[in-house]
């Protein structure tokens, strides 16, 4: 079985994410670059696959030349190889271009099921895997908490509001999984040691097929226009009760339009 997991190297959520005032994207050199929390549940969920069934997992990632240390630390979890979308030309791709970019480097392997994470934490769109699908035309199996593979079929459990439901699809198929699906593995030092030899291919977007027209800020379908560092917090108000503590919260919040 040839597992694919989507991965994507963001900034830590740890840290004091900020947009870059010259572009007004994401500053991603402000942070210390992270995988993707959600995307290493759909790496442990690759690794689970091939060993209930065999085969092989390819970690796939677009992003700058620094995502190449994410890359290692997948590789070090147990992943066999990996794929790295690298091109100048990519910086400021929304999500259209991102699910295109991706299915065009997903057309250089050959795959049964890719996997990625429901949403990344610098964008909260949780729409790549949904477009990716789209675009190549394949079965769309999101927002799995858990996932079984009997032959060409691929069934998950989706989560709804309500609980779940049963979803199967054939494959090639695009999953997303959420945090309930599994524990992921912590790299032993003998995956950190294995993972140094691994083989990264570093594709470009002619290598892909694309034109550079087609990705980028430039080219994308969203932009931030404008945006502005949120004021320091006010010190709050304090309310001495004198017996009319009542009417002055009262006050407060009729002038705050709260009632």
């Amino acid at each position: 079985m040839n597992i694919v997991v989507l991965m994507k190297q963001v900034p830590d959520t740890e840290g004091d994410r900020k947009l870059d005032s010259a572009d007004n994207t994401v500053d991603r050199a402000a942070v210390d670059p992270v995988i993707n929390y959600i995307d290493e549940f759909a790496i442990e969920e690759g690794l689970l696959l091939k060993e209930a069934h065999g085969g092989e997992v390819t970690i796939l990632t677009v992003g700058p030349a620094k995502a190449t240390e994410s890359i290692r630390k997948a590789l070090s979890m147990g992943a066999d190889k990996a794929v790295h979308v690298l091109d100048d030309a990519l910086h400021g791709s929304d999500a259209i271009a991102t699910a295109k970019t991706i299915a065009k480097a997903l057309g250089t392997l050959e795959w049964d099921v890719a996997i990625a994470g429901s949403e990344a934490t610098d964008a909260r769109g949780a729409v790549v895997p949904a477009l990716l699908a789209e675009v190549l035309g394949t079965a769309q199996l999101t927002q799995a908490r858990k996932v079984s593979v009997d032959g060409s079929t691929v069934t998950i459990e989706r989560v709804t509001e309500t609980g779940y439901e049963k979803v199967e699809g054939s494959t090639p198929a695009v999953i997303s999984v959420v945090e309930k699906i599994n524990d992921p593995r912590y790299p032993s030092f003998k995956g950190i040691m294995a993972a140094k030899s691994k083989p990264i291919a570093t594709l470009s977007l002619a290598d892909v097929g694309l034109d550079a027209g087609e990705v980028g800020l430039a080219n994308a379908w969203s932009s931030v226009e404008s945006f502005e560092n949120a004021p320091p917090r006010e010190a709050g108000q304090v309310v001495k009760d004198e017996g009319d503590g009542g009417a002055k919260i009262a006050d407060f919040l009729a002038a705050k339009k709260l009632i």
